[in-house]
Formats: C-alpha cells, structure tokens, sequence
C-alpha cells in the first residue's frame, strides 16, 4: 500500500466518513469525489458524498443521471450531521470561500489546488502541479492496484479531460498517464457527447452579455459582465470564451449573484492568475486559484450605485497587481538573461 492511500486510511476512525466537495461542483470535483467513495468502499469504508450549493453544468448532471450516481445536498442531511462525524475535503480546501464550513471534523484533503489558507488535517494530499484531482484519485487505484470498474474509469477520465480542457491547459504527466491507463476503459462516443454538449440555448444569453460588456485595458486584459446569477460553471466557461480572442492574455468574467460577485478569472500569458486574484480581491472579498485559471467572490447586498464603484475599484486592482505581476516576470527575466 503507497504512503498517500495508508496515510489516508488511518486519518480515518470511523466506519462511515462524509466527502464533500466545493459548492458548485464540477466534472472535476464530480469525479474525484465518486473515484474516491469507490476506493473507500472497496477499503471498507462507507461513506456519503456531500456539497452545499448545486451542479449547474448541463453534461454533470448528464453523466450523474446516466450512470446513476447520487449525492447530497448538505441542507438535505444537517439533521444527521454530528460534530464528532469526520470529513473529508476533495477537490477543496479548508477555509477557501468555495466551501462551506458544517458540522463535522476536517480530517482530510485531496486536492490540486494552491493552498491560500493554511490548515491542520491528519492527512493531506495537495499537489498544485497536477491539472486535475481525479488524475490524483485515479493514482491511488493504479499504484494500488485496486480494480476499478468501468463506471469510475468513465467519471474520472471525463475529470481529467474537462479540468484540463482536452489536455490543452494546466496539464501534468500525471494527468496524462492516469488518462492513457482510464480511457482504454471508457465507452468513447459518452466522453465525445460530454464534452460536446456543454452549453443549453439559455447559456447563450451569458455570452452575449459578456461580448456587449467586454472591455480590453493595456492591450491585453479583458473584463466582461456575464449577467446576473449567471451560473458558476457558466462564468467559468465565458471566461474561457473571451481568453480565446486573439488580444487577450488575461480574462476577468464577473456575474452579480444575490449575496456579491462571482469572478472567474483566465490567463494565458505566463503570469499567476490565483496570486493576481487573491491579491486584487483582498480587502473586497476572497479570491485564488491556479496559475492559468482562479475564482473569487465579492459580498454585495447594496444598491447598484455602490455596486458599480465597486466594479471599478476592483478593476483598478487587478489591473495594478496584472502590472506589478509583468514587472516582476520581466526583472527575472532580465536576471537569468544577465546571468546567462
């Protein structure tokens, strides 16, 4: 048994164990989450799988209905939830805005994101190299050598694929060859329709606010309104979207929700986007994420009046920490070249 899976195990004194991913869970968190309660399962461990806002995008739920996969919802089972009751964190962090804090113990985390907020667990399995969680659940089967079905090798290769964008983004050789063991496994025509039945008619209206809205600062830097409560994974997509124009390295996509703004946050141009956005936000609201992708959300309950100051004052501050960010990359630049 490797250091990471025995480590995990005995983090655990329970029989029962609560997984929970972030609010919004995507394919990624999805998979990892289902890859997970799987290995637990085959380790003699039950366990319920648990996230606190919905699954907005169209081919989650898709893929959740097809294959019969169900969690729930942490306002269906507060009522079951004791504080001695043990959870672990998959695909999320302690203390990050996109996870809520319930009853419970934090035991654990496995995930592939940096880390903003530092955190006591008995174990922990952080790996922001790797582009995606699932590749990193996928693992423990593999060195492991746990039998995993074909249900799980579907779930966790779509993981890999949607939280790598096809490979083409944040990808790591332990992406690509958890991805060569799973697909070998996986029915190709679902993963071809999930991957390409991302959007509904209704999506379309995100994208052509963010078109109308879009403005570009020093040549590069984009800014774009994708409506109100747009989904997450809706933001997330138009950020992609608008990265894609030929002029622009760095996306910033924001969405008014009930209770503040969402932002997703893109780059291509070899800056930090999860430092540029833990550092614009700080003071407003919360913020980080990987160097190409981040997210952050802002409170807001005021008038919009208020909201459209706001909306300036945290343009003003990712465009600050944007060239602060190509200074830097440029004086280090200039170092290695001296050095050379």
């Amino acid at each position: 048994m490797t250091e990471q899976l025995n480590g995990l195990l005995r983090a655990i004194t329970h029989e029962h164990v609560y997984i929970q991913t972030h609010n919004f869970p995507d394919p990624d968190a999805i998979a990892s989450a289902y890859g997970l309660q799987q290995l637990l399962r085959h380790c003699g461990v039950e366990s319920t799988v648990c996230y606190q806002g919905k699954i907005e995008r169209f081919n989650t739920n898709y893929i959740m209905e097809k294959l019969g996969i169900s969690f729930s919802r942490l306002v269906d089972i507060s009522d079951i939830l004791r504080e001695d009751d043990e959870i672990i964190l998959i695909d999320s962090q302690k203390y990050n805005a996109n996870v809520d804090d319930t009853r419970g113990v934090e035991i654990a985390s496995i995930d592939h994101h940096p880390t903003f907020f530092a955190a006591e667990y008995r174990f922990s399995d952080i790996r922001p190299e790797v582009g995606s969680c699932a590749a990193i659940i996928a693992s423990y089967f593999f060195e492991n050598e746990i039998p995993m079905d074909e249900k799980t090798a579907l779930v966790l290769t779509f993981g890999i694929r949607s939280d790598t964008a096809k490979l083409s983004r944040g990808v790591s050789q332990l992406d690509l060859d958890m991805l060569s063991r799973l697909f070998a496994f996986c029915d190709g025509d679902t993963i071809y329709y999930l991957e390409n039945s991302e959007l509904e008619f209704k999506d379309l209206e995100a994208y052509a606010k963010a078109i109308e809205s879009i403005e570009l600062y020093d040549g590069d830097t984009a800014f774009a309104f994708a409506g109100e409560n747009c989904p997450e994974a809706l933001v997330a997509s138009v950020s992609d979207f608008i990265l894609s124009l030929v002029a622009v390295s760095f996306s910033v996509v924001y969405s008014k929700k009930e209770k503040g703004l969402k932002l997703s946050v893109r780059c291509s141009s070899g800056l930090d986007a999860g430092v540029i956005t833990a550092r614009a936000l700080a003071g407003f609201g919360s913020g980080g994420g990987h160097q190409v992708m981040a997210g952050g959300f802002v409170p807001f309950d005021g008038k919009d009046l208020h909201l459209a100051k706001l909306i300036t004052a945290i343009k003003e501050a990712f465009i600050q920490q944007i060239k602060l960010a190509k200074v830097k990359k440029s004086n280090l630049s200039e170092l290695y070249t001296d050095g050379a």
